[in-house]
C-alpha cells in the first residue's frame, strides 16, 4: 500500500456504478484526492472473535505505525476485487486464498459508506497468526471489537477506515 516505490501501479478510475471510466497512477490518485478507484480489505478473525490486526511499519508514507486491517490493496487497473483479493492476501499474510474458507462481507463506497474509496471486505476465518510480510507490518495484535475502540480511545492510531468498517461488519 505504499505508493512511493518505483512499481507506482495504474489504478482503474471508475463511475459511481464500478464502471472503469479511465485510468491514473496510483500516484496521482492521492495527489489528487480522489477516491473513485477500488480496494479490498479484508479481516483474519479467530474463533473468540477477535481480529488479527497488524502494524505499519514506520517506512509506509501513508498512517506509519498505525493499525491496519488484516489485509488491504488496491485493485490494478484492468484487475477484478478477486484478483486483488488473491494476490494482496499472498503478498501481505502469505495465504493462498484459494485454499482457505473466506466470505464477502460487502461493497462499500464513499458515497454511501463515507469511505475512502470504492472497496470489497472479505473475511477469512483462522486461529493462527499468518505469516505476515515483516517489510509491511512491525508487530500485530488479536482484538475484539470492543478492545480495539478502548485501544482508540487510549491514542492508538489506525487507518482512516479501519473504525468504520469494524463497527458496519463486527458491531452492527
Amino acid at each position: 500500500m505504499d505508493f512511493t516505490n518505483s512499481s507506482d501501479e495504474y489504478l482503474d478510475i471508475i463511475d459511481e456504478d464500478d464502471n472503469a471510466i479511465g485510468k491514473k497512477k496510483r500516484s496521482e490518485v492521492y495527489a489528487e484526492g480522489l477516491s473513485n478507484f477500488r480496494v479490498i480489505n479484508v479481516f483474519i478473525v479467530n474463533s473468540r472473535g477477535e481480529i488479527w490486526f497488524p502494524r505499519r511499519s514506520s517506512h509506509k508514507r501513508i498512517f506509519p505505525l498505525c493499525l491496519d486491517m488484516s489485509v488491504g490493496g488496491h485493485v490494478a487497473s484492468g484487475e477484478s476485487y478477486e484478483d486483488a483479493l488473491r494476490r494482496e492476501t499472498l503478498e501481505e499474510v502469505d495465504i493462498n486464498i484459494d485454499k482457505v474458507s473466506y466470505r464477502f462481507l460487502g461493497h462499500l463506497t464513499p458515497k454511501h459508506d463515507g469511505v475512502s474509496a470504492h472497496m470489497k471486505v472479505y473475511e477469512i476465518k483462522m486461529n493462527e497468526a499468518p505469516n505476515y510480510n515483516k517489510n509491511d507490518f512491525i508487530e500485530y495484535f488479536w482484538l475484539a471489537p470492543k478492545a480495539f475502540f478502548d485501544k482508540l480511545a487510549q491514542g492508538e492510531k489506525t487507518k482512516e477506515d479501519l473504525p468504520k468498517l469494524i463497527k458496519k461488519f463486527y458491531l452492527a
